[in-house]
């Protein structure tokens, strides 16, 4: 066996020599502490493991179980159905988690919890389909179905505390209290086991060829998997708990000593966590590594601690700091110089953290800004004490040469410390920010302006050169950071967001830029392009050649806040933004768009948290130096391996109408059932969850119903779907993390059952039987309708037939009463005219056939009622005793022999204008007769220029046999044409008299075609 006495012992003194350097050294591995003021239920963490979903658990003695989603611990005890509060051991399978106690096994199934009776657990390990546990009476094996079965390995092993049991090279390999042990076949029955080795070992890995099998108290032995007795015993540490492999390096845990680091290549201690440098307590009881390649430590007594390993390395107090406060930093002659709370300067080199000796007046103030000259000589301003000088000068000095007894003169360098205010000719005593130039120095003071002065400290001499104020161009006084370019311009930015800069002693003051009321904190150069932090509006930036207009930084990422302390770019060329959570880590692309953003807090190793204004530099290595409000941060640019996986994405609750339904299992997958649900069943609601220990404040959901768009990403990870439709539907969400990697979709398919009266078979039966009645009713109403259109009929046939009766019986009325006035007419000539008398009884003779032949038709031509109209008013020429003449107009766009009108229904109208108008009236006899048309109806005027058919109506006699005519034909015109389809007007001359009477009435245009 070969030993080994680490050569770390060597190591310890000379850091225990040097000090500090050895704290310093630990401080870029970080520990953050996790205790009950976090939510931890109890200080003593014994047991840790993670579950599919990302989930940590923690075993606690007397606290019970806890699950942590990086933000919050729940906790489950002896109240929720856990055996014991006393946990020594968990595992996870899926979405099962395996919790050993002093009491036996707690199986946790989602929302309830099953026990399994067993001794005190110690370990448990998953194998395939089997949960093997190891108990302080032998080991046990649990099947999938919850069924424990006691595993008959060895007599000397059935009754002893098992530690630890792994799988490798084809062989089991077990650690007990009472040796080292080697078994194949089954667990539940191994075909060989033998005992390699006596002891009390408590934990085994296996890695490459080799089996590091770790006693509690006899140190660690590894040898080759095949040939035990090739062996190298690791003496040290001792009393160990645990062992972890984790990126090639054995991570032990110990009762006394806190956690041992050890290297697989040189099998010697690399790293110590212990109560120097961070752990609380030494008694660690688990190191485990998570899928984001965080290492927890669970210790007994001070809870938990997250270890980072990251770029970041922190002082505070506990490293050497007189205070936790950082409110200035600069670097020079590869020390980092910075102010620390109100407790004066301090200095960090390669040889620790140095305090600085300062006057008594400088010690307990701000120090808010430090730099140097040229000759490494330190300038720091305070708020209300001035300006501090600390350096070297060098002056004459005297001594006394003993061989040639002479004074003599020689240079020696002398340190000065001086104190720069108003008290020896010091303009200000506030200053903000120290700028030094080839010709002077400037400082920037809070409200006053910029005064630019020079200090020679060899003759202690101060030379104010001038003040920049208001007179001098300054609009805004309040300064809030001076930057010098590349061009030797001195610029300055206000707390009022002006901006501006002074060049060969003139002010250039470009006023408001930003054109926003906000106070501009930081400004840096890169290149031509001029980069301003705002408070509260982000970045803005411009690479005008006057900077006349500036642009907000935006792109595809963004800051993690918009109130900016720091700017600064490392030697990669990302830009560093320092903000009130931490740090931003800005990738830019050629047109000044944010291609990328990294945040840095605590959760990243920036243990500082809140960075102070323009407290920032970098070193001659690159290396970028951040004060904050808890310490100081030094970024060394390293990659860091961490894993890259896509964040996860599960189903934490589904609810129905209120109520959660069955086990949800599936993660970043597609749900292969489909859940039914009933027509009742309308509302949903989802709870989604990505668990990131790092960051989760930094995960974002979206989500989306069937084929509708995405919902915009938010924190909000449930979603309410009330008033569902029927049908087909299926769930959409996504989750990203904070560096908007996108998880898998994942898919909830379900289905809403329709209402019967809404599902297509009953459907179309209800509609086939409304058709069905449908038809019969419409049947029935046919055949009603049919009867009644039958009585209809024949009631309109006997009424058509006894308005045809009547129609005739109308014209039979008019003929008479036409003979009668002609015969009347031929009466009174016969005694004076015998002659007229005889051509008027044949004129009369020719009508009256004519009349005859028209009564026994329905219509006649409008050609042959122009005929007989003409005989009728030959014969009441020849009859009158008073001539007059007449014209009958035809204005019509068809033939007169086409068109159709009934016949006799002119006549009496003319006989009325001629008998009771022309005849009677004092002016030579005029009649006019004008038939028109249009597509609808025939329009017939007749015209005369008688006495006026009102003055005609009151003179003559009150008979019934004269208005016989005219009534009966304005009864055929109502029949024909319907109601007031006759007019009658008077015409009225200029003068006032009646000059005659207009009649005008229309009938439907019929033809023959």
């Amino acid at each position: 066996m070969k030993s080994i006495l680490k050569p770390i012992t060597l190591y310890k003194l000379f850091f225990l020599f040097f000090g500090i350097s050895l704290t310093l050294n630990s401080q870029n591995k970080q520990l953050q502490a996790l205790t009950l003021e976090d939510g931890l239920p109890q200080s003593q963490v014994y047991a840790i493991a993670q579950d599919d979903k990302g989930y940590l658990w923690l075993g606690t003695q007397g606290g019970g179980l806890a699950r942590f989603d990086g933000k919050t611990f729940k906790v489950y005890n002896e109240t929720n159905g856990l055996v014991s509060n006393y946990i020594n051991a968990i595992t996870t399978k899926n979405d099962t988690v395996y919790i050993g106690t002093k009491r036996g096994l707690s199986v946790k199934l989602k929302n309830k919890f099953l026990t399994i009776d067993t001794p005190e657990i110690n370990k448990m390990s998953v194998f395939e389909d089997q949960i093997v546990v190891l108990t302080i009476k032998g080991v046990y094996v649990i099947d999938e179905n919850l069924s424990v079965k006691k595993a008959n390995l060895h007599r000397d092993i059935d009754t002893v505390k098992a530690n630890d049991l792994i799988y490798f090279d084809n062989n089991y390999w077990l650690a007990t209290q009472d040796g080292l042990w080697k078994f194949d076949g089954q667990v539940s029955v191994p075909d060989h086991i033998e005992k390699l080795e006596s002891g009390d070992f408590k934990s085994i890995i296996g890695f490459e060829n080799k089996i590091i099998a770790s006693t509690f108290n006899d140190g660690t032995i590894v040898f080759d998997s095949r040939d035990f007795e090739d062996q190298i015993l690791i003496r040290e540490p001792l009393r160990i708990n645990s062992t972890t492999l984790i990126n090639n390096q054995i991570w032990v845990a110990t009762q006394h000593d806190g956690v041992s680091v050890i290297d697989t290549k040189s099998w010697s201690e690399i790293l110590v966590l212990n109560t120097t440098n961070g752990v609380s307590v030494p008694h660690v009881r688990q190191v485990f590594k998570d899928k984001q390649s965080n290492i927890w430590i669970a210790t007994s007594g001070g809870g938990l601690y997250k270890y980072f390993q990251n770029s970041f390395k922190h002082y505070n107090i506990e490293t050497g700091l007189n205070g936790n406060r950082v409110y200035a930093v600069h670097h020079s002659n590869k020390a980092i110089w910075i102010s620390n709370s109100e407790a004066g300067l301090i200095r960090i080199d390669n040889y620790g953290v140095h305090d600085i000796d300062i006057p008594e007046a400088f010690s307990e103030v701000k120090i808010k800004t430090i730099t140097s000259d040229e000759n490494g000589n330190i300038w720091a301003g305070s708020d209300g004490r001035g300006v501090l000088f600390k350096g070297k000068t060098i002056r004459d000095s005297i001594a006394i040469d003993t061989i040639k007894n002479t004074m003599v003169t020689f240079p020696k360098a002398i340190e000065i410390t001086k104190v720069l205010n108003t008290d020896n000719g010091f303009p200000f005593d506030w200053i903000r920010k120290i700028q030094v130039t080839s010709d002077a120095i400037y400082a920037a003071t809070y409200s006053s302006g910029i005064v630019e002065f020079n200090y020679n400290p060899k003759t202690d001499s101060l030379q104010v050169l001038k003040t920049f104020a208001t007179a001098e161009g300054i609009a805004d006084l309040y300064i809030k950071d001076m930057v010098k370019d590349e061009d030797n311009r001195l610029w300055y930015a206000t707390k009022n967001g002006h901006l501006g800069f002074i060049f060969n002693n003139k002010v250039s003051h470009l006023g408001a830029v930003l054109k926003r009321n906000t106070a501009i904190n930081a400004i840096v150069f890169k290149e031509e392009t001029l980069y301003l932090g705002t408070a509260g509006k982000g970045i803005w930036w411009s690479n005008d050649e006057d900077f006349s207009s500036f642009k907000k930084l935006e792109g595809a990422k963004k800051s993690t806040s918009e109130n900016i302390y720091q700017l600064i770019f490392d030697d990669q060329d990302y830009l560093w933004v320092g903000t009130e959570r931490g740090v931003d880590k800005l990738e830019l692309d050629k047109d000044n768009s944010i291609k990328d953003a990294f945040f840095f807090g605590r959760n990243d190793g920036f243990l500082g948290v809140e960075t102070c204004l323009n407290a920032v530099d970098k070193d001659e290595n690159g290396h970028l130096w951040f004060g904050a409000l808890y310490g100081l941060t030094e970024y060394q640019p390293t990659e860091i391996a961490r894993d890259t996986e896509k964040p996860k994405l599960f189903l934490e609750d589904v609810q129905v109408e209120f109520e959660s339904i069955a086990a949800i299992t599936a993660t970043e997958a597609n749900f292969n059932t489909v859940l039914k649900l009933n027509p009742d069943q309308r509302q949903m609601s989802f709870s989604f969850k990505t668990v990131d220990l790092d960051h989760p404040n930094g995960v974002e959901y979206r989500y989306k119903l069937n084929d509708n768009e995405w919902s915009p990403w938010s924190k909000n990870n449930s979603q309410d779907l009330p008033e569902l439709n029927f049908g087909d539907h299926n769930f959409f969400v996504q989750s990203r993390n904070h560096r908007w990697k996108e998880s898998e979709i994942l898919k909830f398919p379900f289905f809403v059952e329709r209402p019967l009266y809404k599902k297509l078979w009953f459907q179309g039966l209800l509609i086939g039987a409304v058709i069905l009645v449908l038809v019969f009713f419409v049947h029935q109403y046919i055949k009603r309708l049919k009867r009644k259109n039958s009585e209809d009929k024949k009631r309109l046939e006997l009424e058509n037939h006894l308005l045809t009766l009547e129609q005739k019986a109308l014209r039979l009325q008019m003929n008479p009463h036409f003979i009668f006035n002609v015969l009347n007419g031929i009466k009174a000539m016969a005694p004076t005219k015998l002659d007229k008398m005889n051509e008027t009884v044949n004129s009369f003779a020719t009508l009256l056939r004519e009349t005859l032949i028209n009564s026994r038709k329905e219509t006649i031509s409008l050609d042959q009622e122009i005929k007989t109209i003409r005989h009728y008013i030959e014969v009441e020429r020849l009859m009158a005793e008073k001539p007059f003449e007449y014209r009958i107009d035809l204005k019509t766009d068809l033939d007169a022999e086409e068109i159709l009108i009934p016949p006799m229904l002119i006549q009496p109208f003319i006989e009325n204008a001629i008998r009771h108008g022309i005849l009677k009236g004092p002016r030579q006899g005029e009649l006019k007769v004008e038939f028109t048309n249009n597509k609808k109806f025939l329009k017939v005027t007749i015209t005369d220029n008688g006495i006026g058919i009102f003055s005609s109506q009151q003179h003559k006699q009150k008979t019934d046999h004269q208005s016989m005519a005219l009534t009966v034909t304005k009864e055929r015109l109502e029949s024909i044409s319907g109601k007031n389809a006759l007019e009658m007007s008077e015409i009225k001359l200029k003068d006032g008299r009646i000059g005659g009477t207009t009649i005008v009435f229309k009938i439907p245009l019929e033809t023959d075609y």
